[in-house]
């Protein structure tokens, strides 16, 4: 039996290339992460988050006043229409970050501007309202559910403090503020990713950004993508909370033929590039603080876990102490995660519908032989 397709698909489509774009670049060989051609160890030692936007979305480096115009409509945007923020308030108390975080995304559209536009410059000016927007609905959300009062933003601020400042009700210190800024842009995008093709599919069907962005934002909830650091980090609490020897507690993880989470990649066969910056930024960011046992413990397992599986740790590990350290619950660290990525989802959704064709692959038929007869109701043994 013949079908359109010769060769049969690899599982999770393996190595399979979806598209052409221009934005991101790795070479899992030798570790390599690039935004439109630069490294991710250049734009980590020297960029910022609102620069790092600017590549992204508008594909190369800006010049002075491009980031300045850049920064004041980010902070210029950093609000939210009272009926998101009274969405927030009814959600059910047990409802995850994630879920309110996805259905008040794609609640926004409804008070965008631009909403019933989808040419470049309207998607522009939707993703600099929704970078800014999905980090005051991660900030408001939590306070929400704390009994807290919401923050209002301070526009002076960068968008990595102004984050931290509506979190955790008071301003970052210099620190803080620059390792969530780092991780923000270790985060900003990673080429066809799972929340990011399902914001290509979305966006190739000519349904808004909002649209793609909450499938994106679906697609991230998932334990297998966005979900990993959050349970790296439920791993650390117990060995803290039982007072455990880290070695030992992960080495009876293996025993047990449970999987460690934050290490090995799909891509990267040697040392993921964005856990190199992480590991350095927990390390600090926990002895400035004075909790530095969440970045001891991080390494010991680290160390062990490489000697015993061979695998090297990814973004997702060191990630959870850092998170952890700036104040941000464990089930917000994945919503963070989308406080970033939506430059990176955003460039994409842009990227698609500046020369788009429904994205429509094929699927290799192994179920019975055609033709396959009915048969009557009454006939059948």
């Amino acid at each position: 039996m013949s079908s359109l397709t010769t060769t049969q698909a690899p599982k999770g489509l393996e190595g399979v290339v979806a598209t052409n774009s221009s934005i991101c670049y790795i070479d899992g060989d030798r570790g390599v992460l690039a935004y439109r051609g630069i490294d991710i160890h250049e734009l980590a030692e020297h960029s910022t988050f609102e620069e790092t936007c600017y590549l992204l979305w508008f594909g190369g480096l800006p010049k002075a006043a491009e980031l300045n115009d850049l920064r004041q409509r980010l902070a210029e945007e950093r609000r939210l229409d009272p009926a998101i923020l009274e969405l927030l308030r009814n959600v059910p108390k047990q409802a995850l970050p994630m879920d309110v975080l996805r259905t008040a995304v794609s609640a926004l559209a409804f008070y965008d501007p631009d909403e019933r536009k989808n040419d470049h410059d309207s998607n522009i000016n939707k993703a600099i309202r929704l970078t800014s927007q999905i980090a005051m609905i991660v900030a408001a959300y939590d306070r929400i559910r704390k009994g807290k009062n919401v923050v209002e933003p301070d526009r002076t601020l960068s968008h990595s403090a102004n984050f931290l400042l509506q979190l955790n009700g008071t301003k970052p210190s210099a620190t803080a503020e620059r390792a969530l800024d780092v991780a923000l842009i270790l985060h900003a995008d990673h080429e066809l990713n799972a929340s990011t093709f399902a914001a290509r599919v979305t966006a190739a069907t000519l349904a808004d950004m909002h649209a793609a962005v909450t499938s994106a934002i679906g697609a991230l909830k998932g334990p297998l993508h966005g979900g990993a650091n959050e349970a790296a980090f439920r791993i650390m609490d117990a060995i803290n909370r039982q007072k455990a020897d880290p070695v030992d507690y992960v080495r009876d993880m293996l025993a047990q033929k449970k999987k460690v989470p934050g290490f090995g990649h799909r891509v990267y066969h040697t040392e993921d590039p964005r856990a190199t910056h992480l590991r350095v930024m927990s390390r600090d960011l926990g002895r400035s603080s004075g909790q530095p046992q969440w970045y001891e413990m991080s390494e010991k397992i680290e160390t062990f876990v490489k000697a015993e599986k061979k695998l090297n740790a990814n973004v997702d590990f060191y990630s959870a102490s850092t998170y952890h350290v700036l104040g941000i619950d464990e089930d917000l660290f994945t919503p963070v995660f989308a406080v970033s990525r939506i430059s990176g989802w955003a460039a994409h959704v842009i990227e698609q519908l500046d020369d788009n064709r429904l994205i429509r692959p094929r699927a290799e038929y192994l179920g019975p032989e055609y033709p396959n007869r009915y048969v009557p109701l009454d006939e059948r043994k």
